[in-house]
């Protein structure tokens, strides 16, 4: 990792998805980071060489949000029980789920690969 200003530019290769998308999230919520570059970050696929991490989808938490709130947001209507899928994704950075705060980036992973 290098830091250009407010921008974290990350690089090398990751053991997965997830470990991209944390990789992208903890760094993100770094306090001077409003930016971070992953264009260079693979994720090594199970045999082969490195190929390039999904852009992962990220929720910026909002006045009044709550896990079960953002959980229907991001998966619809009445999918507001997945919340704890979003809790696990974003664990260390989360220790509660009743404990985020505006502002903070959380990581939505995709329901089928939760």
């Amino acid at each position: 990792m290098t830091v250009q200003g407010d921008t974290a530019v990350l690089k090398g290769t990751v053991n997965d998805q997830s470990v991209f998308e944390k990789a992208v999230i903890a760094v993100g919520n770094t306090l001077g980071v409003s930016k971070v570059q992953a264009d260079e970050l693979k994720v090594a696929p199970e045999a082969g060489t490195a190929a390039p991490a999904k852009e992962p989808t990220l929720y910026t938490v909002q006045k009044g949000d709550n896990l079960w709130k953002i959980a229907e947001k991001s998966y619809g209507k009445g999918k507001g029980a997945k919340n704890n899928i979003i809790f696990e994704a974003n664990k260390p950075m989360l220790a509660h789920p009743d404990k985020i705060y505006p502002g903070q980036v959380l990581r939505i992973p995709d329901i089928d690969q939760a």
